[in-house]
């Protein structure tokens, strides 16, 4: 059965590293730029909380489900957030992209391109994945045109599908990109990166 181990990806722009315990004061000053607790349609963990956050991280990772890193900034050597492959089928084999969230001053920058492109190549390159899966809350729309930025498919909506942490139900709005797919989509990830990184430099 194939199995998820740690591994570190990196291009020019970002490291994502394997998420560990030493992480947590870093994750806990990343999520603190814009209290992103506060949102309703983040994951990021509130004061006091990194810890508990990483080890259910690195539960999923001993169950064979999770694969998570921390983001690092390449200019600055910050870690800027978090993210993860999570869901994962090995028997296809066939996982999600997800738990992602950066700290406020680096939304809507190239990192997102950049993380994605490079979890993306990941999974289909190396893992040989058949597809890859984005979720997002219903509500939470600035994520799902970014998921469909990236060239995903919408492949409907799973409805009273999970809790918020609040407590309410929310829908789950289902994306996917097939491994038949990748190389278009990365040929357009390539381009938008390469604009973004342009623009961020001028």
């Amino acid at each position: 059965m194939l199995t998820l181990t740690p591994v570190r990806l990196e291009d020019d722009h970002v490291l994502l590293k394997p998420l560990e315990l030493h992480h947590a004061p870093e994750l806990e000053a990343a999520a603190a730029d814009g209290q992103l607790w506060n949102l309703w349609f983040t994951s990021a963990p509130a004061p006091g909380e990194a810890k508990a956050y990483i080890e259910k991280a690195l539960q999923g990772l001993a169950a064979n489900t999770m694969l998570p890193f921390a983001i690092q900034e390449k200019t600055s050597g910050e870690i800027v957030g978090t993210t993860r492959f999570y869901d994962f089928a090995p028997e296809l084999p066939r996982m999600a992209i997800g738990y992602t969230w950066y700290a406020k001053r680096w939304q809507k920058s190239h990192l997102n391109t950049a993380c994605k492109r490079l979890l993306l190549k990941y999974a289909f390159e190396e893992l040989q994945c058949v597809a890859v899966e984005f979720h997002t809350d219903h509500r939470n729309l600035d994520s799902q045109r970014a998921i469909e930025r990236l060239g995903a498919h919408k492949d409907g909506v799973l409805r009273a599908h999970k809790r918020r942490p609040d407590g309410t139900l929310r829908d789950t709005v289902c994306y996917s990109i097939l491994a038949g797919e990748w190389p278009d989509v990365q040929r357009w990830l390539d381009m938008r990166l390469a604009r973004l990184s342009a623009k961020a430099s001028d």
